[in-house]
């Protein structure tokens, strides 16, 4: 189920708002410029699927990000449990950082925890199978795919060479609950 919990910057232990209601969570997000939206597949999602399969299951709702937002490329990323660097691929990821362009991802299957570190707030999103984050560019983030992390994604690009993370230098990540 997906989730929003809000911390105060200075206090990871004690959560300012609390929801799974999807209404609620789009509220608190779009206030802070950030779009969540829950999408259905035109087909039902198999392991045997391609990544082009997947792609066109989605076809309308990605040709509206696409139009809306301007990305010019989009692909499908999957991780598997089990996966021998697991470990390095989480750490890769797990410090506060910003990019150029906005990190949009979309969930076909799995799970992630996307950290934002806006104003003087924490706004942490875990993500579940249908839900797609757009977190504005410049915005520090960190994101937390699990220990034994398994996922199937969808991101968009503004442009073909992808983000490049930029260092914030900030421990906050270290600070806040982890997936698991």
């Amino acid at each position: 189920m997906s989730q929003l919990t809000i911390f105060a910057d200075q206090n990871p232990s004690n959560a300012l708002v609390k929801s799974t209601d999807t209404n609620e969570i789009k509220q608190h997000l779009a206030q802070v410029g950030v779009n969540f939206e829950q999408w259905q597949a035109q087909q039902k999602i198999t392991p045997a699927m391609t990544h082009g399969d997947i792609l066109q299951s989605y076809q309308m709702d990605i040709e509206r990000v696409q139009a809306n937002g301007g990305y010019q490329t989009v692909d499908v990323i999957a991780l598997e449990k089990g996966n021998p660097n697991a470990a390095q691929l989480r750490e890769k990821f797990l410090f506060e950082h910003t990019h150029n362009e906005d990190e949009v991802r979309f969930f076909v299957k799995g799970q992630g925890l996307f950290c934002l570190h806006i104003d003087d707030k924490v706004y942490q999103v875990h993500c579940q199978q249908g839900d797609l984050i757009s977190v504005p560019a410049n915005t520090a983030h960190w994101f937390d795919m699990g220990s034994d992390p398994e996922f199937t994604a969808i991101r968009f690009f503004n442009n073909e060479a992808g983000w490049v993370a930029q260092s914030t230098e900030s421990d906050i990540a270290k600070r806040f609950p982890t997936l698991d």
